[in-house]
């Protein structure tokens, strides 16, 4: 039987539906939006997302220069409702970073910021600014080979081509996408300039560049990519010449500034590989937890002391997991080029291991909790503190607490979540509950502490209302339970902190 797609896109701030159109013709409303705006460049801003959303908004307000801007998505259930969202004056992006509203009634003020499903946009940009996902396909379970896992460019090249099938011979493709090595010179350039050829247009002109965004969700949402070091170069000398040139009007590089690689190959490798850094080092926490818990030591206060030490100050602290967009997949992407793109024989095991590794922690996270517990989880009511995959912030893109919380389900446990900024986890169609209160109002066998909000930290209400609950079991997977928490907790309950071996 053949499946519908689905023709409403549903806000899930909101919770507003949004017929889906019926062509990809917006012509009009370009066209309106630009005769507002005569005279002045035009910046399109490819995907809406996480980081392409935000970067449209820190461009509307950009510091030397007026732009128009405009945010271009796909016309899909995923997507569509971000387009409307934008237009309509709701900022599809939930966030603690006071800044994002203020700068959206800035563009809402100046008019300068739409938001369109229709290629004919790239017709009248003069920068384009790609933010689209490129994602990595883990065929795997979390016991097989790390090695099983595939990169699919069709999707990006798609979207490439649609660039270069509409806009300008001049036009300066800037890729933030992080990409596997090699892209921008060997993918990006070439689908562009294949274009322009069979639309009779040249290609000398055309300017292809790499600046990779190290966007991070949460309190300084727009500081990091507006007030943040940034790493550029483009696929010739005019090209990084043009990055650099719309960077300082973006950038506030005086005070950041930016740092000029030899091409855009130095550019995508620098990206995967401080985020494999740090998955690796992440991975290599997760066995010395283990070890503590069997050596009955605290390896929290371990850590702490150790970073005393300036050189090791980056020593990682245990957790549930792995998440977010970037960790969990950018050392594939770095192994894959070097066997794709480059032709080698080897792949970069050490990162592929790393990447296998946190995938796995979510799992162990549960096996351990099941050591904890006396008898089964069916039936049993368990409260998740936090869905997000990272303290502070409302992003559940690929978050470890999705693992947890499917092996809780597979045990038939009764799942309550809470998390303050996540209003609706998309990846599993689930409304969060945050009123922290009136979740208390029910009993739990099982409180987890599933992600290190400072809403969980420190926080004699949260303790007072745990204390009030009957005998249960407390689980802290990211050790944000104090030790004097810890102590008036275990008067009544059972408490377990992963990488602790003292309780």
């Amino acid at each position: 039987m053949e499946t519908m797609t689905p023709k409403i896109s549903r806000s899930p701030i909101t919770n507003k539906e949004y017929q889906l159109p019926a062509n990809s013709d917006d012509k009009a409303g370009i066209d309106q939006f630009l005769s507002l705006h005569p005279g002045k460049k035009v910046v399109v801003v490819q995907g809406l997302g996480f980081v392409g959303s935000v970067m449209g908004l820190v461009v509307a307000n950009a510091l030397t220069e007026e732009y128009a801007v405009i945010g271009i998505d796909l016309p899909s259930p995923a997507s569509f409702w971000k387009i409307c969202s934008i237009n309509e004056g709701i900022f599809p992006v939930l966030a603690s970073d006071p800044k994002i509203p203020l700068y959206y009634e800035n563009t809402r003020r100046k008019k300068n910021y739409y938001a369109t499903y229709d290629p004919y946009v790239y017709s009248k940009a003069d920068v384009v600014v790609v933010d689209i996902n490129l994602d990595v396909k883990k065929k795997a379970s979390a016991t097989k080979e790390p090695e099983d896992y595939s990169v699919d460019l069709t999707p990006f090249k798609k979207a490439i081509e649609s660039i270069g099938n509409n806009c300008k011979q001049d036009i300066l493709v800037l890729v933030e996408t992080t990409v596997p090595p090699g892209t921008s010179d060997k993918v990006v350039r070439p689908l562009l300039e294949e274009c322009l050829i069979k639309r009779g247009l040249p290609t000398n002109e055309l300017k292809v560049g790499h600046s990779y965004e190290r966007v991070m969700p949460g309190p300084k949402y727009i500081d990091s990519i507006q007030n943040f070091y940034r790493v550029f170069a483009g696929t010739d000398e005019k090209s990084t010449n043009a990055v650099e040139t719309f960077l300082r009007t973006v950038i506030k590089t005086d005070e950041y500034p930016l740092t000029r690689l030899g091409n855009t190959n130095a550019t995508e490798m620098a990206k995967v590989l401080e985020n494999s850094f740090r998955a690796m080092n992440i991975a290599f926490m997760v066995e010395w937890s283990r070890f503590a818990e069997e050596a009955g030591v605290d390896i929290y206060e371990v850590v702490n002391a150790i970073r005393m030490r300036p050189t090791h100050k980056n020593i990682m602290l245990p957790g549930l997991g792995v998440g977010g967009y970037c960790l969990t997949k950018d050392p594939l992407l770095a192994s894959w080029a070097k066997m794709n793109l480059f032709g080698s024989s080897e792949r970069l095991v050490q990162s592929e291991k790393g990447v296998h590794i946190n995938d796995k922690m979510p799992l162990y996270a549960y096996e351990y909790l099941r050591t904890q517990y006396d008898g089964s989880l069916e039936g049993k009511k368990v409260l998740l503190l936090g869905v997000s995959y990272l303290n502070d912030v409302g992003d559940t893109r690929y978050t470890p607490v999705e693992g947890f919380f499917d092996q809780l389900e597979i045990d038939d446990a009764i799942i309550a979540l809470h998390d303050p900024h996540v209003l609706y986890w998309e990846e599993k169609d689930i409304w969060i509950n945050q009123d922290l209160d009136k979740l208390f109002e029910d009993t739990y066998d099982l409180i987890v502490i599933t992600t290190g909000h400072k809403d969980y930290r420190n926080n004699p209400d949260l303790i007072s209302k745990i204390l009030k609950q009957p005998s249960a079991l407390i689980y802290d997977t990211i050790g944000v339970l104090t030790n004097e928490e810890i102590k008036s907790l275990s008067l009544k309950h059972t408490v377990r902190v992963i990488g602790r071996g003292d309780l």
